[in-house]
């Protein structure tokens, strides 16, 4: 999974959940040539790798202890993780087309793993239950329709959304779209608290968090919900119930395309032809988690960016994990904490080849991008739930 080696990055994911959907094993060698992949040596595997586009290499037994003794060594910041279970996988996403796309879906298609969509009614419903792994779409849990009324109010896609959500809040049992949202954010909060990991991009991360915050307050303009917003509800946040994020100020006017100050995007002052974030380098033999989440064939990825393009460092709670990061700018583009049981992380951005991605631009075709970095980033959550679970060192 080196740059030099691998022609195709983003479908040896695919293949090697492929590989754990047939119950069998891989070694995920951490640190040692770009994160590659120890699998088993079968004509099946060397076959369906070619038919995928796959770089690989045969070692013969020798040669994959010696490999393995070099990643057991103390004085190498490898390690390798046992791959054991093929994580079942959900997509969050409405119903229906929407102007613009999904870089996660885009993805597990392209790389061929499979999921299966849930949306409120399956939140609510409990069906986050049958999943191991959730990707939370590009939603708004605040009831604010995206904060896309300043430009897009008299858009026909825009009032048919607003539509369709006050619709779904009615079907079940609820008078506003921002009460609806709230506890389908208090669902997805007690699937991670309970066991289950969340990966979350752009607006999904600081909405999520916001409606957290303000649960029990209105923070809904009459233009959203039919009534006026609570008087002084900055006050009354609570950050003790976010996931990620504190002591940040919401953006109150209804025409502006912003959530809050956590956002950095209409704060930098970075190029396009400069835009990159850096990744951090953790011990793999002490800190398997945020190192395999971080695998790549690149210490710098390039910068994209979304309605949330980054997080503002200072906003970040002292428990979150700061992954990747552009310290020129004082922001965070990739962060991963624990909740309870379970665990999320946040990557800030639409879509990793698409640097300005606007609503109804066409979508990314990944067979332009097989080595993109900033899905690798994507991919190394979809394995995550798949690692062994080890005892903590004490």
């Amino acid at each position: 999974m080196d740059v030099e080696s691998q022609k195709n990055h983003l479908k040896a994911y695919g293949l090697t959940y492929w590989i754990l959907n047939k119950e069998q094993k891989v070694k995920w060698l951490l640190n040692f040539r770009g994160g590659s992949f120890l699998l088993p040596d079968t004509q099946e595997i060397q076959r369906e790798c070619q038919i995928r586009g796959i770089s690989y290499e045969v070692l013969s037994d020798s040669k994959t202890e010696s490999i393995l003794e070099e990643i057991n060594s103390p004085s190498q910041n490898m390690e390798a993780v046992i791959l054991e279970k093929a994580p079942k996988i959900a997509v969050y996403t409405p119903k229906g087309k929407l102007p613009w796309d999904d870089a996660v879906t885009m993805v597990l298609q392209y790389a061929e793993i499979p999921y299966e969509t849930v949306y409120d009614e399956e939140v609510l419903n409990d069906g986050l239950l049958a999943f191991d792994w959730l990707h939370l779409h590009h939603e708004d849990f605040t009831g604010q329709y995206g904060k896309f009324y300043g430009a897009y109010k008299a858009a026909s896609w825009y009032i048919e959304e607003k539509k369709d959500a006050e619709a779904l809040a009615t079907k079940l049992g609820y008078t506003k779209v921002s009460q609806e949202k709230l506890d389908v954010a208090l669902k997805i909060r007690d699937y991670v608290i309970g066991g289950g990991f969340i990966f979350a991009m752009c607006s999904a991360t600081d909405s999520f968090d916001i409606a957290l915050s303000a649960e029990s307050i209105d923070i809904c303009e009459p233009m959203f919900d039919g009534d006026g917003s609570d008087s002084g509800y900055q006050n009354k946040i609570d950050y003790n119930k976010t996931f990620a994020f504190t002591n940040f100020t919401l953006e109150r006017n209804p025409n502006v395309y912003e959530f809050s100050s956590i956002d950095m995007t209409q704060k930098r002052m970075i190029s396009k032809t400069s835009d990159y974030f850096s990744l951090m380098e953790f011990s793999a033999k002490w800190d398997p988690i945020p190192t395999m989440l971080c695998q790549n064939h690149t210490a710098l990825v390039k910068g994209f960016m979304g309605q949330t393009t980054a997080f503002n460092r200072d906003e970040i709670k002292s428990s979150v994990l700061v992954m990747g990061e552009t310290k020129s700018n004082g922001e965070a583009k990739y962060i991963h904490g624990i909740k309870g049981k379970g665990f999320f992380t946040f990557y800030g951005g639409h879509d990793p080849e698409d640097y300005q991605h606007r609503v109804g631009d066409p979508k990314t075709e990944l067979d332009l991008h097989p080595n993109s970095p900033g899905y690798r980033l994507i991919l190394n959550n979809v394995l995550f739930p798949a690692a062994r679970k080890k005892k903590q060192k004490t």
